[in-house]
């Protein structure tokens, strides 16, 4: 089936960049086209039930890649409109001016970006504001120079953090509040008001939101483009393959394999990939024709290549006193972020996750054998749990890569030994300092059910870097406006982009990049 229309721009994907893409072609008035591979996410008592999303993930989808030993695992990817950020905890972090630079790690060099924080920091000002980031900048003494203030307060504390809060600052550290992404009005007690959409729950994190709350792709940047007459949504749509021109030097279809199994083709001046960096090294690879033998806009051999994920801990603490706290996702800290007095080399980050429950923690309990303590009952335990996520710096290195084997399926080669000391002397920090904290010093738990039931290469939440870009077209699949080198119309905004990853997630990034390619995309069509 090929549709008969003609478009400006076709996205595909709508997740946190190629959603927010959307939004901002949406008023220019251009015949924009997005292609989703799943649907809509159901409304339903599920999207809020730990059982369901994090112990049976009833809403990952269905499918196995394999590893570099060619054993197959089931990846943290959902495919519905809106893409992760469906399921992500909202928390939009800057990356530090240093993470633009090369940056000395234990485990290698970070390379540089071949553009500067303060180029992209006017997008990362209308990222906070577009996408309701709630914080207060200058409270991290590390962070970047900022255009504008949050558009929105901090969310409050409640009780058992503010307690936490005050616990670090005795230590001589720098907690702030987390910036995260949810439509919340708080009264003088911080408390949701009458009218608030976000309810202050404590299902923010990893859940989608049933009320809307949360600062999703869909909710912020996809529903709005779509009531512009020029933008049409398409779900259901697996793109398949993307064809070329003769010279291999224009896109001139798109070929999806529809919901029903049939095929449909598509055609637009600027063809856009956004499916998240597994999948949109994939796409390249399997475009592969005579002109681009090795894959679409891959004549430098780094399609693929380079995949990032984080070095990242999920960890439970145990309060002596009870937790109560509902919306526990409102504190961070950097001050290892670039090294310590007793390391000169970057750490990573702290922050809070969402609070855990009596359903979570039974999911844990066979993998806690011999470290919880067997007096505590499971609803105790969650009264009582604080958890923490802890961030660090994986490197780009060649051999972490995607490639498709002779059926087409996706293998992802990985080194989990990449760069993790760092980690594990945030972890040890943090242990450290448990009993100061009110913590008990010899809880802290691995809440692995966040990394995707402890399989550390099926924790793609934070994935980046297969597509990377940069100004020498033989080291570098895009150009600095995410451009391919090879192929004029093809551009890649998703997270793949990504030279290095720094310690923070990387949606904040992902959405300016997108608000800065959505410029120049609006000039050239112009």
């Amino acid at each position: 089936m090929a549709d008969d229309q003609h478009y400006d721009v076709i996205i595909i994907g709508t997740g946190a960049g190629g959603g927010t893409l959307a939004h901002r072609l949406a008023p220019t008035g251009k015949r924009v086209l997005l292609l989703e591979r799943g649907d809509y996410l159901p409304r339903e008592r599920d999207n809020w039930e730990s059982s369901a999303v994090f112990v049976k993930g009833k809403y990952r989808a269905p499918e196995f890649w394999y590893d570099k030993n060619g054993d197959r695992f089931p990846p943290e990817v959902n495919y519905y409109v809106g893409g992760n950020t469906k399921f992500y905890g909202a928390a939009l972090f800057r990356l530090r001016p240093e993470d633009f630079g090369e940056l000395r790690h234990h485990g290698g060099l970070s390379p540089a970006w071949p553009l500067r924080y303060e180029d992209l920091e006017p997008y990362y000002t209308q990222a906070e504001h577009l996408y309701l980031v709630h914080g207060r900048h200058g409270e991290d003494p590390g962070e970047g120079p900022v255009s504008a203030q949050y558009a929105h307060p901090p969310v409050r504390h409640e009780p058992r953090i503010q307690q936490l809060s005050d616990d670090l600052e005795k230590q001589g550290l720098h907690p702030f509040h987390l910036p995260i992404g949810v439509d919340l009005t708080q009264d003088e007690q911080g408390r949701a008001t009458r009218t608030s959409v976000c309810i202050r729950c404590n299902r923010v994190d990893g859940f989608p939101c049933l009320v809307r709350g949360k600062a999703d792709a869909q909710v912020i940047c996809v529903d709005p483009a779509l009531e512009h007459d020029n933008v049409r949504l398409v779900t259901g749509a697996n793109v398949r393959t993307l064809e070329t021109d003769p010279g291999g030097r224009t896109v001139t279809a798109v070929v999806a394999e529809l919901a029903d199994g049939s095929t449909a083709r598509f055609s637009g001046d600027i063809v856009v990939v956004s499916c998240g960096a597994v999948n949109s090294a994939a796409l390249l690879l399997r475009s592969a024709n005579e002109r681009h033998p090795g894959g679409l806009a891959n004549s430098s051999d780094t399609v693929g290549r380079h995949y990032m994920r984080h070095n990242n801990l999920a960890l439970m603490a145990v309060s002596r006193e009870p937790n109560d706290t509902q919306f526990q996702k409102t504190l961070a800290l950097n001050d290892w972020y670039l090294g310590a007095d007793d390391w000169e080399f970057p750490l990573g980050g702290i922050q809070m996750l969402g609070k855990s429950d009596s359903e979570q923690i039974k999911g844990e309990a066979p993998r806690w054998a011999g470290l919880a303590s067997p007096d505590m009952p499971f609803e105790v335990l969650a009264h009582h749990a604080v958890d923490f996520w802890l961030c660090g710096e994986d490197l780009p290195q060649p051999d972490n890569r995607v490639t498709l084997d002779a059926q087409g399926d996706i293998h992802l080669a990985l080194d989990e030994q990449n760069n993790i000391e760092g980690l594990k002397r945030l972890r040890h920090k943090l242990r450290s300092m448990l009993g100061r904290l009110g913590m008990h010093p010899h809880h802290l738990l691995p809440h692995s059910l966040y990394l995707h039931k402890g399989m550390p290469i099926g924790a793609t939440a934070h994935q980046a870097g297969t597509v990377r870009f940069g100004t020498d077209p033989r080291t570098s699949a895009l150009d600095v406006h995410c451009r391919a080198h090879d192929v004029d119309n093809l551009y890649v905004v998703d997270t793949s982009f990504f030279p290095s990853i720094g310690a923070v997630n990387p949606s904040l990034t992902a959405i300016a990049n997108a608000l800065r390619v959505g410029d120049h995309i609006a000039e050239r069509l112009r």
